[in-house]
């Protein structure tokens, strides 16, 4: 039977979808996750060590970033997306085959890299097979329904990660990672793949690369829409990592802790399902969004109750989805054979707002309260939301 016109392009985002929600939920369905600090520590690292694992693992992320960006605007994206996962179950296979500062240090490498492998492309390859089957206008509620199949990986990971430890130890939760791992490469192989690719020199990274990063300074649209990513995603991202002491600061009781942390990423995943109804916000609802957000975050942070946590909790919904929001922008704004690399330029951004935002943080928290920074961090997004304000009304005028 031959299908008709109307069915082919429903048949082809279904598999699509099915396809990115999938990956999306076992690329986060690491075991390890929860634990792996915990197997450093009992393989005799030091403090000092761990970090240095840390920050390998960020600069590993940091410095192939936008070269593998501009790699997957040159070759396969979907090739790209099954390479990453395996590189990722290799390092973690060395981690439990030969625990040791060399095997962390070289699996942190290997996963940095497929994680930078995985960066842009995904993106890149959703957005143009959804143009190409005349869906683009769905692109934001896809990509916020594939972050909430994330979040779904993580916290079951978490889960599963202390019932595996208590049974198997280190060997069963790694090999339940790695396994993920290479689940999540088989399924990227069912990912669709129409796109084109420029013959001679279209298909050089390097040449790709250079021509990525001149659109990015000759068009203001193109350059305001790579700042809005990490201006959006880096501050809040970087939070994420002291919620448990925040938490704690509130009186609450240890066990009540893990709850509370829940309860924020319920929110998150909420917001992450709003993304496609708020695509219709337009330059002064994010500006507005961003701005409730940076509000309900200071609000929350410093009165130290669990109802302040669930101001958080909605704060960062607020600011996930702005994230998505934003990366909506940046896809609509930017060409088809230069799309991975720029959506890699402003995870580059991200990364380095983020790292930066550490250093404020262990700066500001030497002297004051967690509640007190989390607040003081929440001016940025204010001064966002004026600079959304202050660019449509400059845009607006005749």
């Amino acid at each position: 039977m031959t299908l008709t016109p109307a069915r082919v392009p429903a048949a082809g985002i279904r598999r699509l979808t099915a396809t990115l929600y999938g990956y999306a939920f076992l690329d986060d369905f690491v075991l390890l996750y929860p634990v792996y600090a915990l197997l450093f520590a009992d393989t005799g690292l030091s403090l000092g060590q761990i970090s240095s694992l840390f920050a390998l693992w960020s600069v590993t992320a940091v410095v192939l970033e936008v070269p593998s960006g501009a790699w997957a605007d040159a070759m396969s994206r979907r090739r790209l997306l099954w390479i990453g996962p395996l590189l990722t179950a290799a390092g973690f296979a060395l981690w439990v085959a030969v625990p040791s500062y060399a095997a962390f240090a070289a699996g942190f490498v290997l996963w940095g890299a497929g994680g930078a492998l995985g960066s842009g492309s995904l993106e890149a390859l959703v957005y143009d097979e959804l143009d190409r089957l005349g869906a683009a206008g769905r692109y934001a509620r896809v990509m916020g329904r594939a972050r909430a199949a994330r979040l779904a990986g993580t916290v079951v990971s978490i889960g599963l990660a202390g019932p595996v430890l208590a049974r198997g130890g280190y060997a069963a939760v790694g090999a339940a990672s790695l396994l993920a791992c290479v689940l999540t490469a088989l399924v990227a192989t069912r990912f669709p793949e129409h796109r084109v690719r420029p013959e001679g020199t279209g298909d050089s990274w390097a040449a790709t690369l250079r021509t990525g990063l001149a659109e990015a300074r000759g068009d203001r649209a193109v350059r305001g829409a790579l700042l809005l990513v990490p201006a959006v995603a880096a501050v809040w991202g970087a939070l994420d990592e002291y919620t448990p002491l925040l938490v704690r600061e509130t009186g609450v009781a240890e066990a009540t802790v893990s709850y509370l942390i829940m309860l924020i990423w319920a929110c998150v995943t909420a917001g992450s399902l709003l993304a496609g109804p708020a695509e219709r916000l337009g330059t002064a609802g994010l500006a507005a969004l961003l701005a409730g957000a940076a509000l309900a975050l200071a609000a929350g942070a410093v009165a130290r109750s669990p109802a302040g946590v669930a101001l958080v909790g909605l704060a960062f919904a607020g600011f996930q989805l702005a994230e998505v929001l934003a990366d909506v922008r940046l896809q609509h704004r930017i060409d088809e054979s230069r799309r991975a690399t720029l959506t890699s330029v402003a995870g580059l951004g991200t990364e380095l707002v983020t790292v930066a935002t550490f250093g404020v943080y262990a700066l500001l928290g030497t002297g004051l309260a967690h509640g007190t920074v989390f607040a003081v961090l929440a001016i940025p997004y204010l001064v966002t939301a004026v600079a959304l304000v202050r660019v449509r009304a400059a845009t607006a005028r005749p």
